[in-house]
This record gives C-alpha cells, structure tokens and sequence, in this order.
C-alpha cells in the first residue's frame, strides 16, 4: 500500500477543506482516512500510481490549501517520504527509485504538527545531518528531486 498524505497550510483546516468540497469529498470517499500529523489527511492507495493519480486528480485544492503532499511507498523507502515531485518522476520512470535518497527535506516533527523543513543531503555513509533549526519531538524525512532541492 502506498499512503498519501496532504499537510495543510497553517491557516487552513485541510480535513475540512478537502472534505467540504464535492469533487474532492467524492474522490477521497473510497478511502480510509487517517491523520499521521497534525492538519493532515492521509490515505492508502494500491500503488505509486495509484498515489501520484489522486494527487494529480485533487490539484485544484492541493495548490490552494496544501503546503506539502507527501507519498510513502515502501518498495522506495520504508521509513522516509517522498514528494509529491519525486513520486511522479518515479511513476513517471524518469527517476529510478535507487537513484533517490540524496537530497532531502527533515521537518521536525513538534507536537504532532510538521515545522518548517531542513534542507540536506544524506552524508556519505547514509547518515541524515541532525535536525538544528528548533528543538523537536522527532522529524519526518522526505526525499525530494533535484530541482526542489536547488530551488530551497
């Protein structure tokens, strides 16, 4: 299972911004929900397709009330998140799934609620560089595309 995950902007509620619109409602309601995050909605779909589908499907509302939308799929990293880029790029089979894992982007992770993310790459023998810019509960990684990478 591939999971999806839409991390609302700060001043947007996204469960109900999402849910309160019919062609959203509609495409999320086959789904079971979940919140890993504070101001998250998440959902499983059968596979990276599958995921970068929704995504592509739900645009409209992801551009104007979703800061990030995240896609987990195990087969590519079990423990880390991709983006919404790096998964279509995948899909899309311009990025082999062996060839991410470089450049990412740490959140911290305080008080269930996703906190601006550290830009990094992973250090020669696979380490993640610590997280500095706040104290945090944990972080959350995510792999991003070069092109995200350059632009933070």
């Amino acid at each position: 299972m591939t999971r999806v995950c839409f991390v609302g902007s700060a001043d947007v509620d996204v469960q109900y911004e999402l849910l309160s619109r019919e062609t959203s409602r509609e495409a999320l309601s086959t789904y079971d929900r979940y919140a890993p995050f504070e101001n998250s909605l998440a959902v499983d779909t059968v596979s990276l397709g599958a995921a970068v589908s929704l995504c592509n499907d739900l645009n409209w509302y992801l551009v104007r009330f979703v800061d990030a939308a995240l896609v987990r799929e195990p087969s590519v990293a079990g423990d880390e998140w991709l983006s919404r880029s790096l998964a279509a790029a995948i899909r899309d089979g311009d990025v082999r799934p062996q060839e991410t894992g470089e450049r990412l982007a740490v959140y911290g992770l305080d008080d269930g609620r996703l906190v601006e993310p550290m830009y990094v790459t992973r250090r020669p023998d696979g380490t993640i560089p610590t997280y500095d810019l706040r104290p945090v509960e944990e972080t959350v990684v995510v792999r991003v595309t070069a092109e995200e990478f350059d632009a933070a």
